[in-house]
């Protein structure tokens, strides 16, 4: 972070700006450096620069203050979650061997953090928060040149720790900022959990390179967030489908986003009716994107490009980013046809935290990293994700795309968000389920209205689903993404209140 808080500084001496609007107030920079510097003497208790720091993220000045007293001290920031469970964190020890721990005391107390060196020396900062220092050498050179740890779930349930480089994260917001216009001291909103890399990134990287106000919201309030963003002027800021399609909502048509320049959305399934509604309603360009904590968003629409391009697809390859499809032997893949995604390029991860040190990706002969998505191409340079490639339910031996039917009962003009998910089935081993949100609160959209609607479609009968639940809303998690764990979970709880012959008459959470 040493160059981006050096320029940030340089800022604030010719310049006193406000850097943080949060949910105590406004903090100008000047007050955030001096803060930054106690927590700085906090975290070097016998003057030794550097050091990995495992931070508490909140959505607060706290987080920008840690930013900047690390990058003061040439250090490591990692980042974790106040939700993050006791088990989890101990995990996140194993990987990262933090040299400083700084968190709320109840935080503290309930993980039982410590960093994972001797001689630990406890102080306070950031208004009441706890630091746990270690005393001794400290190498962060063991990072291979990484500034940032996120964590994100993995496969097996454990948190992995992907490592980014402080240039990874300057060129995800760099290219970011020139295809939506932003310019020095736009204020940007960070609407998403921080504890995201993404979030982080696009938020807290983003801001203190712009050298304008970070419009944060401490927890998720639909209406709260439109009424910031409003007040305050914000030009940008990146959501996941779940808040941008809520928010439009909210806004009831009002345009109350007129000023916002455009709003970039991924990290889960998307409509292109569903946002194009919502945009209507927020007054802004909803930009479609691809990203992940592995390769910070790098692909983009552009917000003057027709909605089919901004809504339908996943926008174009950063200027320096390679995408391509490939088949199961490796070839690699023309245009129109869906192969597994690679990616590389200049903000592709460094690896994995594995016992304190950088584990190397395993990446392609020629540098390519596999995301585990599947994606289709077009001929004028613009790429689609079409759902992860474990994204399928076995229904008697035949696989159904998850994100096919998605996008099918998606387009349902009173369906707000869908997801689809198995459930159990003793004969075929599993059935796909349907979870909706329906638009304005409805509660009389059942499987007939959704099957007939898909007939219309074209979808193949196969793929329809068998069971058709209203809920309320999806289970999210703590980003605010769509959390299909817990939604397979839901679907499943419902599905077994049902009579034990197979109904086919729609069903609203809470119904025997």
């Amino acid at each position: 972070m040493r160059q981006t808080v050096r320029e940030f500084q340089e800022h604030a001496e010719r310049t006193d700006f406000t850097a943080v609007v949060d949910d105590f107030g406004r903090h100008g920079a000047r007050d955030l450096l001096e803060r930054a510097a106690r927590l700085a003497d906090a975290m070097t208790p016998d003057g030794t620069p550097g050091g990995t720091v495992l931070l508490q993220t909140d959505n607060s000045w706290r987080t920008v203050a840690a930013t900047l007293a690390v990058g003061m001290t040439g250090g490591v920031l990692a980042l974790v979650n106040r939700h993050t469970t006791q088990a989890e964190f101990a995990a996140a020890l194993e990987d990262i061997h933090p040299d400083v721990v700084i968190a709320e005391p109840s935080a503290v107390e309930e993980w039982q953090a410590r960093p994972s060196v001797r001689n630990v020396r406890t102080a306070e900062a950031l208004d009441g928060w706890t630091v746990l220092a270690g005393h001794g050498p400290r190498d962060v050179s063991r990072w291979s040149g990484g500034s940032l740890i996120g964590l994100t779930s993995g496969s097996t349930g454990r948190p992995k720790g992907v490592v980014q480089s402080e240039s990874a994260l300057r060129y995800a917001c760099s290219r970011t900022a020139d295809i939506n216009g932003l310019r020095q001291g736009d204020a940007v909103a960070a609407i998403v959990p921080l504890s995201s890399t993404a979030a982080y990134c696009f938020g807290v990287s983003m801001a203190l390179t712009l050298g304008g106000p970070l419009v944060l919201s401490g927890r998720w309030d639909r209406a709260e967030a439109l009424t910031r963003m409003s007040e305050n002027e914000v030009r940008w800021t990146m959501c996941v489908p779940t808040m941008a399609l809520q928010m439009g909502s909210a806004a009831a048509g009002s345009r109350v986003l007129a000023g916002v320049r455009s709003l970039t959305v991924g990290g889960g399934p998307m409509d292109r009716g569903a946002l194009a509604r919502a945009e209507r309603s927020l007054g802004t360009r909803i930009l479609r994107v691809f990203g992940m904590s592995e390769c910070l968003g790098h692909t983009s629409p552009r917000p003057d490009d027709p909605e089919e391009i901004r809504l339908g697809r996943d926008g174009r390859p950063f200027p320096g980013t390679e995408l391509r499809a490939v088949a199961s032997d490796g070839s690699v893949l023309g245009p129109g046809r869906t192969g597994r995604a690679e990616v590389r390029g200049p903000s592709l991860f460094l690896g994995y935290a594995r016992d304190g040190k950088v584990e190397p990706p395993a990446l392609t002969p020629d540098g390519f990293f596999p995301t585990g998505d599947l994606l289709t191409t077009g001929e004028d340079g613009t790429v689609t994700i079409m759902g992860r490639e474990k994204d399928v339910i076995i229904r008697g031996g035949r696989n159904l795309d998850i994100t096919e039917i998605e996008r099918a009962v998606a387009a349902h003009p009173r369906v707000a968000r869908v997801c689809v998910v198995p459930v159990p089935d003793p004969l075929l081993g599993e059935r796909a389920a349907v979870l909706v949100v329906a638009e304005d609160g409805a509660d009389d959209i059942g499987l007939q209205e959704i099957t007939e609607h898909l007939d219309r479609t074209g979808l193949s009968k196969a793929k329809w689903p068998e069971y058709a639940f209203l809920v309320d809303e999806l289970p999210q998690t703590t980003v605010g993404k769509l959390d299909r764990s817990g939604a397979r979970r839901l679907a499943n709880e419902l599905h077994a209140r049902l009579p034990a012959e197979p109904a086919r008459q729609p069903h609203r959470q809470g119904d025997a």
